[in-house]
């Protein structure tokens, strides 16, 4: 078959039935990324909708009552229930070390949780936040936004259906300035304590999630290096690392300064597929597929993966599904991830 007959589709929602109704959603954690990326994603969806703001900081949520028109109260506030007759799911964006406790609030209240990468920042506190849910009988789904994206999925149906082949080698990497613009080192990313590590758990997660995605299977074993100089010193600023899969071996790569890029490469035994602008949010992408029945290019393709990321959850809800990328999923992760850091230390092969 034509290589570009058998890629098409790359705004269809393979799983969207149209179901009536809208999830309601409390944004937990309005920094950055979760009141100018998610919660945009949010109000731009056709399931759901911001209805409550959780933060920490009085301006942040006078401001985004003022903006949005929604309530808003502090953290404390809402562990104790304050406003859960406002919202019907919650979304977790503080950081990392944070989200264990706001994904059990939610849990307690009886709702379903999409909670943002990496899971926890320990093996432990991710199995907690994935039993006090499944307890609770609520759904958890890791925020791997990048599993809604049209084009990932279009590429896993071809992967799976054999147009390459076997895929035997994987490429990935992602690396952008953490200190690019008005940021600087105040920020939580650079915070050992807070975020668990740097490089891999903020931006190294994206090519090994999106490669286990793709080829549906976990890795046995690990390796890496992390690097760090001055004046990220308290977390990896550079990480190499290597996943061995069942039938395939990853090489990855993240950084926190340098050249911005975002690169996904699929090897087979019958062509391969490179993915340009392959992780950044509401970004464009190129695709390039290679076999040996042509080589085709696709250009200006995908959706704004951020708010397929909120409607798929919200379609799981109104539709009693469970989302795939669930709570097991972030745990395989974060236990591949801590892997990495371990092998570093001691320089030797981790076998999971």
């Amino acid at each position: 078959m034509d290589i570009a007959s058998a890629l098409d589709g790359f705004e269809h929602r393979d799983w969207d039935t149209d179901p009536d109704g809208e999830v309601r959603m409390a944004v937990v954690g309005l920094g950055n990324y979760g009141r100018n990326v998610s919660v945009p994603a949010i109000e731009a969806g056709d399931y759901c909708t911001f209805t409550v703001g959780v933060s920490g900081t009085p301006e942040t949520r006078r401001a985004v009552a003022d903006e949005y028109g929604v309530r808003t109260v502090d953290y404390e506030a809402y562990a104790d229930g304050a406003a859960v007759e406002g919202y019907d799911a919650v979304y977790v964006a503080t950081p990392n070390s944070l989200h264990l406790p706001h994904v059990e609030a939610a849990a307690t209240h009886g709702k379903g949780v999409i909670c943002e990468k990496p899971l926890e920042v320990t093996v432990e506190r991710a199995e907690q936040a994935v039993e006090v849910c499944a307890d609770a009988g609520v759904s958890l789904m890791t925020a791997y936004r990048m599993q809604t994206d049209p084009v990932v999925r279009r590429l896993r149906e071809a992967i799976g259906a054999g147009e390459l082949g076997t895929i035997t080698r994987a490429f990935g990497e992602f690396s952008y300035n953490v200190l690019g613009g008005s940021r600087g080192l105040d920020q939580w990313r650079l915070d050992a304590d807070l975020a668990g590590g740097g490089a891999l758990m903020d931006v190294g997660v994206y090519p090994l999630n999106t490669t286990r995605f793709l080829l549906d299977t976990d890795p046995v074993a690990v390796q890496g290096v992390t690097r760090r100089s001055a004046p990220i010193e308290a977390v990896d600023e550079h990480v190499d690392f290597q996943v061995v899969f069942p039938e395939a071996v990853g090489n990855f790569a993240a950084t926190l300064t340098g050249h911005p890029s975002a690169v996904l490469e699929l090897h087979g035994t019958d062509g391969l597929f490179r993915l340009r602008d392959a992780f950044q949010p509401r970004r464009e992408r190129t695709l390039v597929v290679e076999t040996d029945t042509g080589r085709a290019v696709f250009e200006d393709i995908g959706r704004d993966e951020t708010r397929e990321e909120f409607d798929y959850f919200a379609h799981c809800l109104l539709t009693d599904r469970r989302p795939e990328p669930n709570g097991q999923d972030g745990l395989v992760d974060v236990e591949a991830m801590l892997a990495v850091y371990e092998s570093a230390r001691s320089g030797e092969r981790v076998t999971l």
